[in-house]
């Protein structure tokens, strides 16, 4: 009997990523198996490709990818597939500096896919945006942006966040569409509205022709609650936040415990 193709869509950090930022053996050992099954592995996170770009080569991977959430997403493999950027207007992003300035902020940056424009020097921020050795600017986002972002971080005082949140929500709901990052790091990640992972996953869908039904689609974060409702399985993991398990129709074990492995081999019959 020929099974039909499933497309798994696999975030990063806290569902494939052991909280080491490594793939198990096991998980890649499944992964493979499923490749070698016909069905089709993409990865779907808000990191920029440099620094997923790693995993998508350990995991051998020859398809699209969705990077900043939605905000861009194409084929590493394959620059006819086209590009898919969707940008913030500088303009609104010069008035969100403005705001987020007169509170107690850490530092606010932006990211153009590969290049990173920090507001204020920042040891602990440059380690992490590190990965993948971006073009990194330091100073005044204001002057040394030139262009539309793909993205924003404002790093805020913990009790700060929801202010921030709640003027975002309030004067530029038509335009930017906002998250928090999971603790320690208290982050707002803004980026244009309308676009999240199920974006960027339909369309790898679309030129698959693979229905939402043949969808499998992993998570555990804020980030993930739209492409979980739009998998005909949405599965959440099982270290995933409660918001996330309320809208998935499947669970699985931790990405402590390959949670991704268990549930493919067990659906796919690995």
């Amino acid at each position: 009997m020929e099974t039909k193709p499933f497309l798994i869509a696999l975030d990063l950090d806290g569902t494939l990523l052991k909280d080491d930022k490594t793939i198990s053996n096991y998980s890649k050992e499944i992964i493979e198996k499923a490749k070698a099954a016909g069905h089709i592995v993409c990865i779907a996170t808000g990191r920029p490709f440099r620094s997923s770009s790693i995993y998508y080569e350990e995991l051998q991977l020859t398809t699209p990818i969705v990077n900043f959430n939605g905000a861009y997403v194409h084929h590493p493999k394959n620059d006819g597939w086209g590009k898919y950027h969707t940008t913030l207007d500088l303009q609104v992003v010069k008035e969100i500096i403005e705001v987020a300035e007169k509170y107690q902020i850490h530092n606010m940056l932006a990211e153009i896919i590969d290049d990173v424009y920090f507001h204020y020097h920042d040891e602990k921020l440059l380690d992490i945006f590190n990965m993948g050795n971006p073009d990194i600017k330091i100073g005044d986002l204001r002057e040394n942006l030139g262009d539309d972002v793909t993205s924003i971080l404002i790093h805020a005082v913990e009790e700060d966040v929801e202010k921030i949140r709640s003027y975002l929500s309030e004067v530029h709901a038509e335009i930017v569409d906002h998250r928090s990052w999971a603790a320690p790091f208290h982050v707002i990640e803004i980026i244009k509205a309308g676009m999240n992972k199920a974006v960027g996953l339909e369309k790898i869908a679309s030129y698959y022709q693979i229905p939402a039904e043949r969808i499998i689609a992993f998570g555990d974060e804020d980030n993930d609650v739209e492409m979980l409702q739009y998998a005909g399985h949405g599965v959440a993991m099982g270290n995933a936040i409660d918001k996330l398990k309320a809208v998935a129709n499947k669970e699985t074990r931790t990405n402590e415990e390959d949670g991704i492995a268990h549930y493919l081999k067990d659906v796919l019959s690995l």
